[in-house]
């Protein structure tokens, strides 16, 4: 099943890629595998599948240790301060950081870990209450802030969109996080990059691929329904 559901969900990247008249190799699909069993995650690591984004520190660590030492771990999830220090250096990006003093405390776990860590901001487009997230307004001054700390860069931005049942609905809010690239990229800020920009989920990833998603976070397209046994 996974086999398959991967080869549908590339062929729809592909696809989505053409319309927008871009090259599919620079869309990168992150397999969305919390609560995934690590059979699951081995059958996908033999379809090919390098890059796999969790929720929660605990499940990422324990799957880092299981899993190949090629595999790309990517934090997706919010992240607590207090949970930094287990995952410093065994993530390839953090997608989820929204505020200074998150981004301060990897700073200093960092240091201690002597690494340097690549992060998104993320940022809430759609203003949901429900959501972590930059407001958008603020987002141009807290990347000015982090990029200030030496051991943290900036490699783009992430947005979580609603859920909804018809993808066009979430279009503007994949356009705005990449306008907003744009405008922060003028900026020309040292330690900052705009090159990723992380959103699309399952129900939406063609969509954000036509409006510039570089990194699209699929899960139940991948592995079916969520489970919740982690052994």
């Amino acid at each position: 099943m996974i086999r398959e559901n991967l080869t549908h969900t590339r062929q729809n990247m592909v696809d989505a890629c053409h319309r927008a008249g871009r090259d599919a190799g620079d869309v990168t699909l992150i397999a969305v595998s919390k609560t995934k069993p690590l059979p699951m995650l081995l059958e996908a690591y033999e379809a090919g599948v390098r890059d796999f984004g969790e929720n929660r520190v605990q499940e990422l660590v324990e799957k880092y240790e299981a899993l190949p030492k090629d595999v790309r771990w990517h934090m997706i999830g919010h992240l607590q301060r207090n949970k930094v220090k287990y995952l410093i250096d065994k993530v390839s990006l953090i997608h989820s950081v929204d505020s200074l003093r998150l981004a301060q405390e990897i700073q200093r776990e960092a240091e201690k870990k002597h690494t340097e860590v690549n992060i998104l901001v993320e940022v809430n487009v759609a203003g949901e209450e429900s959501k972590f997230g930059s407001r958008r307004e603020e987002t141009l001054q807290l990347v000015k802030e982090i990029a200030l700390l030496p051991l943290v860069h900036i490699q783009g931005l992430m947005t979580v969109a609603p859920y909804v049942k018809n993808p066009e609905e979430n279009r503007w809010i994949f356009a705005g996080l990449q306008q907003l690239a744009v405008d922060i990229d003028r900026e020309n800020i040292d330690n900052v990059n705009m090159n990723v920009l992380s959103m699309g989920m399952t129900g939406d990833y063609p969509v954000a691929i036509e409006e510039g998603a570089t990194c699209v976070r699929v899960g139940t397209g991948i592995f079916g329904n969520r489970s919740y046994d982690c052994n």
